[in-house]
């Protein structure tokens, strides 16, 4: 039991706040349809009830990512969370789906709602609720790309550093975003069925979501797809071959490999060294750069093999600068 508990603690922290905010607001906006019976809210609550349940999943595939390698699975467990994901997106997928079908069969039998306070109210607030988890979601994503930013500007550079967030981070904060800002068109479609007489706004503003929920799935399949194939990071093979080349035994890189595995990277190279070197300093110039690589945050294994100097250079020296391998 305390070892299940060890393990949970390393879920990801933004994906279990999401998830309990948006079970709350959920069960909120759940009670005003019914009360209610407004297709804007319903939609909004089939949003909150997907965002959820995929971001529950999230935390928990999260800290089984997190299990050490066993003799079966040598490479550890990194892209279970790949995994869960592409699992979760379906839940998404099929709510999209609900919302978009309702939106459109209220636009072609529009329907007077009431509770317009009790309305405008519940999505006010949701839209603060996941407002704050958005902000949340926005500085972890920062904290996690090493980028500083105060005020405003952490709305500007979690945005611009958002590719570089771990999976889980990434969903959290495309959710969250899509779920402010469908809470205000479901504000807007309200306000438009009241106050103009165009009971269709709130099928329109339905359909709007859902169409932002599929976007959401698409993006979140197709970066965790690459992820659970095993996708290669070019800008830290570039930072890695700069730590290599300081190095000067180190003649050439033959290969480099810098593999996502979920949250994490692990690092395999062959390099071409100095063949005058002896197995004593062979052995130190591998520990040494071991222990360099290891201090990069997010890699956890560093797989090196050497092989003597063929006098061919390999490795471009514009990488080394900072570009793609």
């Amino acid at each position: 039991m305390a070892q299940k508990e060890s393990i949970l603690k390393k879920g990801n922290k933004s994906s279990l706040i999401a998830a309990i905010v948006n079970t709350i607001i959920a069960t909120i906006k759940g009670t005003a349809y019914f009360i209610t019976g407004n297709v804007a809210m319903f939609a909004e609550t089939m949003h909150s009830l997907g965002d959820a349940a995929n971001q529950f999943f999230v935390f928990i595939g999260s800290a089984l990512s997190k299990k050490a390698p066993t003799d079966r699975y040598p490479n550890g467990f990194g892209r279970l969370v790949n995994l869960v994901l592409l699992g979760a997106v379906i839940i998404v997928g099929i709510m999209s789906y609900e919302t978009i079908k309702e939106g459109y069969l209220h636009i072609l039998h529009p329907v007077e709602s009431t509770g317009i306070l009790i309305n405008l109210s519940v999505l006010a607030a949701a839209v603060l609720l996941e407002s704050y988890v958005l902000y949340k979601a926005m500085k972890e994503v920062l904290h996690e790309t090493h980028v500083e930013a105060k005020g405003l500007a952490i709305v500007g550079k979690s945005f611009s550093s958002l590719n570089r967030a771990k999976p889980a981070t990434k969903l959290v904060f495309m959710e969250d975003l899509v779920a402010t800002f469908g809470g205000i068109i479901a504000i807007i479609g309200i306000l438009l069925s009241y106050f103009a007489g165009w009971h269709a706004a709130e099928g329109i503003a339905s359909i709007i979501i859902g169409v932002m929920m599929f976007y959401v799935v698409g993006r979140v399949f197709l970066d965790n797809a690459r992820g659970a194939l095993g996708e290669t990071d070019d800008d830290l093979e570039a930072e890695i071959a700069q730590y290599i080349f300081q190095n000067p035994e180190i003649r050439d890189i033959q290969t480099l490999f810098a593999i996502k595995e979920g949250e994490d990277f692990h690092i395999e190279m062959k390099l071409e060294i100095d063949p005058s070197l002896t197995v004593a300093q062979a052995d130190d110039i591998k520990d040494r750069l071991r222990g360099q690589i290891l201090q990069i945050k997010g890699v956890t294994h560093v797989i090196i093999e050497f092989d003597e100097d063929d006098g061919k250079q390999t490795w471009e020296n514009s990488l080394i600068s900072g570009g793609s391998s």
